[in-house]
């Protein structure tokens, strides 16, 4: 599926998602080797590493889930 086309996700939806396939979010923070809280702040703040787990194990592309977050941009319009 492309990015951007399907059902939109958020936050309670993909934990939904997950809690249905029995896995929370602390239990794939322990599976991939990262802190719990790191998963715990995915829905405020960019965790590259957090967000590829969460839809590796959902399989689906990480653009699908986190729209607004992918894909990345490098360029950056500094003010002198």
């Amino acid at each position: 599926m492309k990015p951007g086309t399907g059902p939109a996700w958020d936050q309670h939806s993909i934990k939904a998602e997950l809690h249905r396939r029995g896995m929370t979010l602390t239990a794939l923070a322990e599976g991939v080797g990262m802190k719990q809280n790191a998963f715990s702040h995915v829905w405020k703040r960019t965790n590259r590493k957090a967000e590829k787990a969460i839809a590796d194990f959902l399989g689906m592309p990480v653009e699908q889930l986190f729209p607004d977050r992918y894909p990345v941009t490098k360029t950056r319009i500094f003010n002198s």
